[in-house]
Formats: structure tokens, sequence, C-alpha cells
């Protein structure tokens, strides 16, 4: 069975900025069938390739990404926002639709050679996965491929960003130029 995800997904404007359409994926979270799918239709994605870890950025990306991470019995790394993490970090900033911001990962997360997918329920402008790729590359992890619920086409250039590593997306919304 096909779904319609687009239809499980709520557009808020002007948040958290004026300007801003934030896609909001907790009403589709909330239904049993949409989340089941949108967990099956990544599982189906990536059950053939070698997993060692997911990375999920902070917060929406865990949502995903530990029934990810279980189905493909892969370990689950959180990259978290400053001061969220108790253990010694990496850190990295980068820039987002509507200013600048850092995450970090604990140092002993990734281990040299781990085949690592990172996970985030929206693409924008990239900036968050090129941070994340960067924590991964610093532990000597390899990006396998990088997995949205929803990528915004358009104007802020997100896939463009990410060119060389493998970009799935279950949902594609156009922005306007």
């Amino acid at each position: 069975m096909e779904l319609d995800l687009l239809k499980y997904i709520r557009n808020i404007p002007d948040f958290p900025v004026k300007g801003i359409q934030f896609k909001d994926i907790t009403t589709l979270a909330k239904d049993p069938i949409a989340f089941k799918y949108t967990i099956d239709k990544l599982y189906e994605h990536y059950k053939a390739k070698k997993i060692d870890k997911i990375c999920a950025i902070e917060s929406r990306g865990y949502v995903f990404g530990a029934p990810l991470a279980y189905l493909l019995n892969a370990g689950f790394i959180l990259i978290r926002k400053p001061g969220k993490l108790p253990a010694e970090v990496y850190s990295e900033s980068y820039e987002l639709e509507y200013g600048v911001n850092k995450i970090e990962m604990h140092k002993d997360a990734i281990n040299k050679g781990d085949k690592v997918l990172i996970l985030d329920d929206l693409l924008a402008t990239g900036g968050t996965t090129l941070a994340t790729i960067n924590l991964v590359k610093r532990s000597g992890g390899e990006i396998v491929g990088t997995a949205f619920v929803i990528e915004l086409t358009g104007s802020l250039h997100g896939r463009e960003k990410l060119k060389g590593y493998d970009v799935f997306s279950l949902v594609k919304i156009p922005v306007e130029e």
C-alpha cells in the first residue's frame, strides 16, 4: 500500500520565526499507520546496506532514527545541541535558514571505520547534516548515506550542499524561489 505522507505533515506559518513555513511531523508521528509506513519505507531502503550506527539529529530525527536503528540492528547515536551530552564531545557549528547553531556528539560514539547513516526529519539548507558529516568524519566513521522524511526543494539547495553523499527522502516539498 502506498501512502501520501504529505497529508500527514502539518504546515505552521511563521514558526519559529516570521517567514518560515515549519513542517510539523508530530501529526505524522501520532498516526500509527503513517508512522509505521515511514519507518518501513526507511527500512526497505537501507536494509541491504551495511550500517553500524545511525546518527540522528536532535530532536525530531530521534523519532525516526531509534526505531530504524532497532530494525537494522545498528547502534543509535544522539547528535545534540551544546551542553546536553555528559562526556567529552566533538562540536561543530552550522548555519540554518534563520541563524547559526552548534551540534555535538560524544567522542567515543563512533569507531574508526564504522558505516554511518545520518538521519533527520527534514532537509532544508543542509547545514545541520553537513555539520553532522564533519562530526562523523572526525570520529573516523564512513558515511553510508543521509536520510530524511521531508526534503524541501528549490531555493534552499540542501541537496546540492550534500553533493557526493547519498541523499534519500520520502517526501519532497517545493519551496518558492
